[in-house]
């Protein structure tokens, strides 16, 4: 794919929404395009993870092990979901599994290029900041819905 449909593509991600084209195109630039075949393994829950992915095409079925160590299905990532961001800013491990169930394209964007990008335009760490902010604010209003009904 051409630069610019890359540029598109991370324009419609929340996480870079507001974030210029001419930076986009330095994150595009400096990311990687993987290939995924049916069947494979993007990553596996509980392994370290140095970067994150933007789905570019094709869906991604997202898992979870369970409490009897069985896999549980989470749903599935489609085009424009950024999959693993905390990982472009700090270590973490992976939370979830995902497999390509048909052939699938990602973007992958590694911490080293990100973690630049926050260095060098610090617009782009203000923006990210208030992403994750809004992140955790619908985090915790789900938990709080979610434990409403579990309270006596």
């Amino acid at each position: 794919m051409a630069l610019n449909d890359d540029i598109a593509l991370l324009s419609i991600v929340p996480l870079f929404r507001d974030i210029s084209e001419d930076k986009l195109r330095l994150i595009a630039f400096g990311a990687e395009r993987r290939r995924m075949q049916a069947g494979q393994m993007l990553f596996r829950e509980g392994t370290p993870a140095d970067c994150a992915f933007v789905v570019a095409d094709g869906r991604f079925e997202l898992s979870r092990t369970g409490k009897e160590g069985r896999p549980v299905s989470l749903g599935f990532a489609e085009r424009g979901t950024l999959l693993g961001e905390l990982a472009m800013v700090t270590p973490v491990d992976r939370s979830m599994t995902a497999m390509a169930p048909d052939t699938a394209e990602v973007i992958r964007i590694n911490r080293p290029l990100f973690r630049r990008m926050l260095e060098e335009y610090p617009d782009i760490a203000g923006i990210v900041r208030q992403r994750i902010e809004e992140n955790m604010a619908a985090l915790n209003a789900d938990l709080d819905r979610i434990s409403g009904r579990f309270a006596g």
